[in-house]
């Protein structure tokens, strides 16, 4: 299978091209970027792999498949061209800058009988895997709620528009996981931070989202807190799951690392890094799950063998980007926000 890349920026060298790279039984067919200096690292780190100036240059090399991982603004066209020219796509996340526009990329797909996802890479994060493995074994008991944050300090990240803001951007993920693991959202409240020197584009958001089953979501992110809070907390009637710190994959792609050069090292979490389940005066580590993000890859490339369904549906990123659409109205009109209840992704 060949596989091309569209975009050579942080998201396409970092958390695309190595998980193409390593991918058995693929081609990385190449990547289409104008910047001399892109093409130059795409050169030193993936060598033999040609660079294209434009989508139409890399389709007519020969590609079975198309990831589109450039800057919000300008990527749907990007996507409708693949569509258009007949080759299955991925497109990065944010999916899309609305539910309007997602819906449109849904249909055109759909019209031209294209396979399209979208990569929600952190259902195969490891702190993610390890909680849906409690949740399906009973571990917590009923679940009320659901605290999942990314913190950073990364002033240089305030006011990059490439993901429309941190909420669509890194938001999209954990709404994504709170969707999978709970369900519908029929009510959102949301608080955005924005920053003087960068007053459209926010740099830290807070949602509460209140699920159809019950559970009430808190999820939050920022890059400019200095003192982070922990990654998940989950608590239940039968005890509650926390850890700390963030999965290590996207540390070890931008290090340099990839599925390839590490083999069954690659995911593992070290054994100071698992979480905690806490009950009581019980307290006892639980070993992490291995995070797996080239697992997307891998059921991606089995879906268009026809092996099985795609590995992030569209309709799962419709879901997930209403969810956000809900959360801009709240901030803007400073009132919750009723949902109406859609169909998304399955509960576990």
């Amino acid at each position: 299978m060949r596989i091309g890349l569209v975009g050579y920026g942080h998201g396409g060298r970092h958390f695309h091209a190595p998980l193409i790279a390593s991918l058995p039984g693929a081609t990385f067919a190449g990547v289409v970027t104008l910047s001399a200096e892109r093409r130059r690292l795409l050169a030193a780190e993936h060598p033999g792999v040609p660079a294209f100036d434009s989508l139409a240059q890399l389709v007519a090399a020969g590609v079975d498949g198309l990831v589109i991982s450039t800057p919000l603004q300008g990527r749907e066209a990007l996507v409708l061209e693949a569509i258009e020219r007949g080759i299955p796509v991925v497109s990065d996340k944010p999916f899309a800058s609305d539910a309007t526009q997602a819906q449109a990329l849904i249909d055109a797909a759909a019209a031209r009988q294209v396979p399209l996802s979208v990569y929600m890479n952190r259902r195969w994060d490891s702190d993610f895997l390890t909680l849906r493995k409690l949740i399906e074994a009973g571990a917590l008991g009923r679940v009320s709620r659901f605290e999942s944050r990314v913190e950073r300090y990364a002033p240089e990240a305030v006011g990059n528009t490439s993901g429309g803001g941190f909420l669509r951007d890194l938001g999209s993920h954990l709404v994504d996981q709170a969707l999978l693991l709970f369900g519908p959202v029929t009510r959102v409240y949301a608080e955005l931070q924005y920053a003087a020197q960068a007053p459209t584009c926010d740099y830290g958001f807070f949602l509460s989202l209140s699920h159809a089953g019950g559970v009430v979501s808190h999820v939050s992110g920022s890059c400019l807190q200095n003192c982070q809070g922990p990654r998940l907390r989950v608590s239940g009637s039968a005890g509650c799951y926390t850890v700390e710190g963030l999965d290590g994959q996207e540390q070890a792609l931008v290090a340099g690392l990839s599925p390839h050069t590490e083999g069954e090292r690659w995911g593992v979490e070290e054994h100071r890094r698992w979480g905690w389940f806490e009950q009581g005066e019980v307290r006892e580590r639980v070993a992490s799950e291995r995070g797996d993000w080239l697992q997307f890859y891998r059921q991606w490339q089995a879906a268009l063998q026809g092996q099985g369904p795609l590995p992030v549906a569209p309709a799962d990123a419709l879901a997930t980007t209403r969810v956000l659409d809900a959360a801009r109205l709240s901030w803007e009109q400073r009132r919750v926000v009723e949902m109406p209840v859609f169909t998304g992704p399955e509960s576990i």
